[in-house]
């Protein structure tokens, strides 16, 4: 066997080799996704277990992995063990007990108004997991939860739906998943220092678990069935190239064997 022809089949065979790993990613995108999401979500879940198991160098660990991804104040979080899950802050006019009443017993909020929106609440309350009474915060907050959580649950609905299942349109895509998230978020942001552009609204527990529900399941109907058009595409574009290369190595072999 020449050296030419050497380096042929282990070029061949490297190409082979590599198209098998992408034609598996193709073929399993969908359980890679979920499997992510799965984790993503539940992770951010542990923390608050942790906390109340007494690991708390195991969860402040957590805590930071998402702290970049998360704005994690405390009167915007989901709590585990305490006496309520959510604790908003006064001004929403939630009948749930407020922040500030549970906030203003409790030593690290200690000398901060917690009526006004400063950097010392906020940055008070970013950092502050919770305690025996109030129960311990989740990693993410009420609206990311509810985001990953739905594109979650969607994720696994998609499976059954997923030979049929046509893109949402991108005119329902606004309606239902940017429009309730974006008029609920920014109508807040808006009405906080620097802007002020309206008297400050705090939005309710319901409405970020809501909206961001919308969110999630709205990015799912429109991404994952483009999603697996194009996957389906790779894997017929992939298994082409795959037969005509094992084809060509077939080839190569034999001349070499009839030598």
């Amino acid at each position: 066997m020449s050296k030419a022809q050497q380096h042929s089949e282990e070029d061949l065979r490297r190409i082979i080799r590599n198209n098998q790993w992408v034609l598996r990613l193709s073929r399993n995108w969908l359980v890679i996704v979920l499997g992510f999401l799965l984790v993503y979500t539940s992770l951010s879940l542990t923390a608050p277990v942790l906390m109340k198991a007494g690991y708390e160098g195991a969860a402040d660990i957590v805590y930071k992995i998402y702290g970049p991804l998360c704005h994690q104040f405390a009167f915007r979080s989901v709590f585990f063990f305490g006496e309520q899950t959510f604790y908003p802050r006064e001004m929403a006019g939630s009948d749930l007990g407020s922040f500030e009443s549970y906030a203003a017993s409790e030593p690290a909020f200690a000398g901060i108004d917690l009526s006004m929106w400063t950097s010392d609440l906020q940055l008070t309350s970013r950092a502050f997991k919770g305690n025996e009474q109030m129960g311990y915060k989740a990693a993410l907050c009420e609206r990311d939860i509810a985001i990953y959580g739905m594109m979650l649950l969607a994720g696994l609905l998609f499976t059954r739906v997923r030979h049929w299942l046509r893109p949402a349109p991108l005119w329902l895509y606004l309606i239902l998943g940017l429009m309730p998230l974006g008029l609920d978020g920014f109508s807040q942001l808006f009405s906080y220092p620097p802007f002020e552009f309206w008297p400050v609204r705090e939005t309710l527990p319901p409405y970020r678990v809501i909206t961001g529900a919308l969110f999630g399941l709205m990015n799912v109907w429109l991404a994952f069935p483009y999603l697996e058009m194009s996957m389906n595409d790779t894997i017929e574009s992939i298994g082409a190239k795959l037969e005509a290369a094992r084809q060509r190595l077939t080839a190569l072999e034999s001349m070499r064997q009839a030598r």
